[in-house]
């Protein structure tokens, strides 16, 4: 990890017909892109195992039973620990501020120890992840897919993973400038697919639109169209607003004025237009609903209950088992807020 600590990972076996499949789940929790907020990440459980739970509740996809979970529930779940600062890609170190980029060989130490631990017989096997951990997956999806022979069935699912490369409230672009602290402080350009850098920038490379439509692999994207995290962070951060205009319509958007919901609006059409190509081969999956959310894969009540978000009359668990064992072809996009009424919105104001 960032301190130096060892890395770990949560798993619970599979049992009868799923002891045979593995579902591989990346953390999320954001990233660190200059030395100070690194070296404050390394006091918790973001930077540091000294400060992570020994035992972590298995919910959503993740869930061991079949009434929250009805197409992974006996599966080898595991959930990787997210404690790099760079979406398991990073490499190097800086030994001045005793701080270590080791995200690429977490990665490969963890999968390497799972391989050992029968995942290489696997019949069937998912990597999946969330925020972070969901850029994670589409950049390490190939990597997994190539682990395994041709007869075994491998996806990836990215959940709230598709960050836009979009201009923020004050016209700037806050997430570029924090991907390309990330990019340059962590070395990440080693680890970065070659089918991307060959043509584009290094921090162009960390943004999912540039390396969705060539990868390999079968990829399913699970996207809240107003994905709340970049709401916040990405489009109105406080550097983009330092009077706080947005500070109430971000943290719910039923405080917003029309022209807030506009800009919204606007940066929906960029997702779809950044899923455009992608969409269009049969083997990948879409579920953006149009919904102020994040993560919707890990909670159950947005990914398995008798409530949950549906486009047209499938949740999100439904979609995602459909796609992955080929009972359908799954290219669901929700028309625009504020159509869909079965969504769990966020409200940070409570």
């Amino acid at each position: 990890c960032l301190d130096g600590t060892l890395p770990g990972y949560h798993l619970h076996p599979g049992s009868g017909s799923g002891a045979n499949s593995w579902l591989v789940h990346l953390e999320g929790g954001g990233w660190c892109n200059t030395v100070r907020n690194c070296v404050y990440r390394k006091t918790t459980r973001r930077g540091s195992s000294k400060f992570m739970e020994k035992q972590l509740p298995f919910t959503g996809i993740l869930s061991n039973k079949p009434e929250e979970n009805p197409d992974f529930f006996n599966w080898n779940r595991v959930k990787i620990r997210y404690c790099d600062g760079a979406s398991f890609n990073g490499a190097g170190q800086d030994e001045a501020a005793k701080l270590y980029f080791r995200g690429q060989q977490i990665w490969l130490a963890a999968i390497d120890e799972l391989m050992s631990k029968g995942m290489k017989n696997a019949d069937q096997a998912l990597l999946s992840g969330c925020s972070a951990g969901g850029l994670a997956s589409i950049l390490h999806c190939d990597e997994f897919g190539s682990l395994f022979p041709k007869t075994t069935k491998v996806k990836c699912l990215s959940d709230a993973g598709m960050f836009l490369d979009a201009v923020d409230v004050s016209g700037g672009r806050a997430l570029r400038n924090m991907f390309n602290g990330v990019v340059t402080l962590q070395d990440v350009k080693e680890n970065l697919p070659s089918t991307c850098t060959s043509h584009l920038d290094p921090t162009s490379c960390f943004f999912p639109q540039n390396l969705v439509a060539n990868i390999k692999t079968p990829l399913f994207l699970l996207n809240a169209a107003y994905d709340a995290w970049q709401v916040q962070e990405s489009l109105a951060p406080r550097s983009a607003d330092p009077q706080g205009t947005w500070s109430e319509c971000k943290m719910n958007h039923e405080r917003c004025n029309s022209s807030q919901i506009e800009f919204f609006q606007d940066f929906r059409n960029q997702m779809l237009e950044a899923v455009h190509t992608f969409s269009r081969s049969d083997q990948n999956g879409l579920f953006i609903n149009s919904c102020f959310a994040h993560c919707q894969s890990e909670r159950q009540d947005t990914w398995f209950a008798s409530d949950s978000p549906l486009i047209g009359n499938k949740g999100v668990a439904e979609s995602v088992g459909d796609w992955f064992f080929d009972r359908e072809t799954i290219k669901a996009i929700d028309c625009a807020y504020p159509c869909d009424k079965t969504c769990h919105n966020l409200d940070f104001t409570r």
